[in-house]
């Protein structure tokens, strides 16, 4: 390869002819040069002639400087035995790999009696299966999954669902401010909001989601939680409708024998407003530890849909009435396998997640 750089140089005044060029193409003593070799001085080679700054790719960039009636000639040359270098090359690497791989497989034996190795088998997180558990359970009832952004406007996070400025959810010291009209999700309602805004009802659909808020971590709170919403809207809605419908998705959680029962309470995206509570699954309603012997767990809050949601959403609520529930599922989790403090959810300690 050096000897044709050094020919082709030297003879770019002179315009060497073809036949002079023709005996250093032909390659014979590179490949008894590269016969027997390893992989690391094949490599060197190639880097040597065919590398950014090796002997063909410096011929390649000299070319320039031939007389035009000889450049075609003398480039094509040039090129063929670029070509037949990289074959050769190329032959020579696979046939070190194929004795590299005979010599393997003969000198390695296995013993076949001795015991495998058992490979880590991974499962569910039990946060994702009790979603997959309750989006399941809806989907079989014809409800629909959306979801919507974790970073979300002030106004669908507080405004659209009738929550006025001076409600202290909106306080800093219980919401995430990114600027003062951007928020990190405090709950996912913000998702039913967007759905109405964009859907004609009838809307049946579930929002499951990560939402935050500025809990200090203790047992029961963190930063953030996970939640599934819902919100039926239909002509003819009924606060019965709801009941039916969270009662249904109890037993199917929790089993054919839990009872459920409703508490008036206050939100202000629903009226009336109401809070279910479950008989405990744990002791069947006697009183143990996780019902703090009451016999009885709180499991979710729900409503009807607030008609100022519903013409926030450009829903006309003479028409059209709705229910929304929602329930945190970290909680419900927490309950159902008594888990003594949130954080065990979130350390990702192998211990503690092998036993679901």
């Amino acid at each position: 390869m050096s000897k044709l750089r050094e020919i082709i140089m030297e003879n770019f005044e002179k315009c060497c002819s073809i036949s002079e060029l023709n005996p250093i193409l032909k390659l014979e003593d590179l490949d008894e040069t590269l016969e027997g070799k390893d992989l690391e001085f094949i490599n060197e080679i190639r880097v040597k002639c065919l590398g950014k700054s090796g002997d063909i790719t410096s011929i390649l960039k000299c070319l320039g400087n031939i007389p035009k009636d000889k450049r075609p000639e003398i480039g094509k040359l040039v090129n063929d035995v670029k070509r037949e270098l990289e074959d050769m090359i190329d032959e020579k690497i696979t046939a070190i790999k194929e004795r590299e791989k005979e010599d393997k497989l003969k000198n390695e034996i296995i013993d076949i009696s001795l015991p495998g190795v058992r490979n880590f088998t991974g499962h569910r997180h039990p946060l994702s299966s009790a979603l997959n558990d309750a989006k399941d359970i809806f989907l079989s009832l014809g409800y629909k999954i959306e979801e919507g952004p974790e970073i979300e406007l002030d106004y669908y996070n507080f405004e659209a669902l009738n929550i006025p400025i001076t409600h202290p959810a909106r306080g800093q010291s219980d919401t995430f401010y990114i600027e003062d009209d951007v928020v990190l999700r405090t709950h996912t309602s913000p998702v039913q909001v967007r759905t109405m805004e964009m859907t004609k009802p009838p809307i049946k659909i579930i929002a499951p989601g990560k939402t935050f808020r500025t809990d200090d971590l203790d047992a029961t709170h963190s930063p953030a939680f996970h939640q599934i919403e819902g919100l039926v809207i239909d002509k003819g809605v009924t606060f019965s409708d709801l009941k039916g419908t969270l009662e249904l998705m109890a037993k199917r959680m929790f089993g054919e024998n839990v009872k459920t029962k409703f508490r008036p309470h206050h939100f202000p995206f629903t009226e009336p407003s109401a809070e279910m509570d479950i008989s405990c699954f744990v002791c069947n309603g006697k009183g143990c530890s996780v019902c703090k012997s009451s016999g009885w767990i709180e499991l979710l809050g729900c409503g009807m849909v607030h008609p100022k949601v519903l013409e926030n959403c450009g829903i006309d609520p003479d028409i059209y009435s709705g229910f929304a529930f929602g329930m945190g599922i970290d909680r419900m989790v927490m309950m159902k396998y008594g888990i003594d403090h949130v954080k065990h959810l979130f350390e990702s300690d192998m211990r503690f997640l092998d036993q679901f």
